[in-house]
């Protein structure tokens, strides 16, 4: 669709078939000058730069990210490096006198999981996970277990990172949720690969992704879209959440910004919100909507997927497909294979970068695909299993 543009990450790999856009995304050659321009703005501007960063290049990522998700107010968008930042932040606020109570999926990232399973070693919190099978009755199972417990924090991925399914009734599941309890969404799989609407959830969860992925700018622009009105006071807390009041004397209670500036951490890179700012222009520029090209990712698996049907590969095949075909899934396939790690070393040895996640072999398809691409694939898939 757009390989053209991807001109110096594909030139600098010749032959590489690189089918993990869901993991690790080329990036578009208009992030070469957008990095650059960083650097000149911090030699021409120096101290002066901050205000340009925040002033300007900021409230222009916050906008980008408000039209794509339909949010009412960009001011209510947070960055920072990671996802993590805003995991640890969130629970931060939280009362943690007596053990908190979480519920989740079983399938959240590891930049969830791996810190709520740490804390609930240590006996501060009990973790109810909800798995994914049976598929077509998550969102219903996932409602009722929020409905039903006391809960202080309720947290699920929007599109799975294990089996690219999709939660469809994200509106059901927040109006479960108990009242007291923060709701977060991880979007990271969904934003900039899926159309997302959040004009009916907005106002009662967080939502976070970042760039890294589908949004092709790569590390360090990570956000957090917080409801409007939230008066949260994050303990994991920096000194940029009060950025506006640093001139002034120091209180006796410690200051948070109205907006999103509460969630904010510290000093930080911000040559990923150039890239960032860069991606979503160049998209925009093109006239390309998210549902084209949720589309052309759709377009392409079925081809993949006709394709693999014919060559009737048995260590590969439709029916090591998760979730089943007919569910709605995100830009990715993901099937799970009994020996997934040596598939996976046999596609490497023949070119192909997919990847792995235990079992779950995952195939993305991205804008710098095109159906010779997928047929190219194909026959690497062949060599390689056959």
């Amino acid at each position: 669709m757009l390989a053209t543009h991807f001109s110096r990450f594909l030139a600098a790999n010749p032959g590489l078939l690189h089918f993990a856009a869901h993991s690790h995304h080329p990036w578009p050659d208009v992030t070469q000058a957008a990095h650059a321009r960083y650097w000149e703005d911090s030699a021409t501007l120096a101290d002066h730069k901050w205000a340009h960063v925040l002033g300007t290049v900021l409230p222009k990522a916050q906008g980008h990210v408000a039209r794509l998700l339909s949010l009412s107010d960009p001011r209510q968008v947070a960055f920072a490096p990671n996802t993590h930042e805003f995991v640890a932040r969130l629970y931060s606020c939280l009362d943690w006198s007596r053990p908190v109570r979480v519920l989740a999926s079983a399938h959240e990232f590891h930049s969830f999981r791996r810190q709520t399973r740490r804390l609930a070693e240590t006996g501060r919190l009990t973790l109810a996970e909800i798995a994914a099978e049976p598929f077509d009755t998550f969102d219903e199972r996932f409602a009722a277990a929020a409905s039903s417990g006391d809960w202080d924090l309720v947290w699920l991925s929007h599109v799975f990172f294990d089996s690219g399914f999709v939660v469809r009734d994200l509106e059901g599941i927040v109006g479960a949720a108990p009242a007291k309890a923060i709701v977060a969404i991880d979007g990271y799989h969904a934003f900039h690969a899926l159309p997302v609407d959040l004009s009916k959830v907005h106002a009662r969860a967080f939502y976070l992704a970042g760039g890294y992925k589908y949004a092709m700018a790569g590390e360090g622009a990570c956000f957090l879209a917080i409801p409007p009105g939230c008066d949260l006071r994050p303990a994991d807390t920096g000194w940029f959440a009060s950025f506006d009041s640093l001139s002034g004397r120091p209180g006796e209670s410690v200051p948070y910004a109205t907006d999103a500036f509460r969630f904010w951490g510290s000093t930080f890179d911000p040559s990923g919100l150039y890239r960032f700012n860069a991606v979503m222009d160049w998209v925009a520029g093109l006239g390309i909507t998210i549902e084209d090209i949720h589309r052309h990712a759709v377009r392409l698996q079925s081809r993949f997927l006709a394709g693999l049907a014919s060559l009737d590969l048995a260590r590969l095949s439709a029916s090591h497909l998760v979730p089943p075909p007919g569910l709605p899934r995100g830009n990715f396939l993901a099937f799970d294979v009994d020996d997934a790690q040596d598939v996976h070393q046999r596609l490497l040895a023949q070119g192909v970068y997919v990847d792995r996640r235990d079992r779950r072999l995952r195939v993305g398809f991205g804008v710098y695909h095109d159906e010779a691409a997928v047929d190219r694939l194909l026959e690497a898939v062949a060599g390689a299993l056959r």
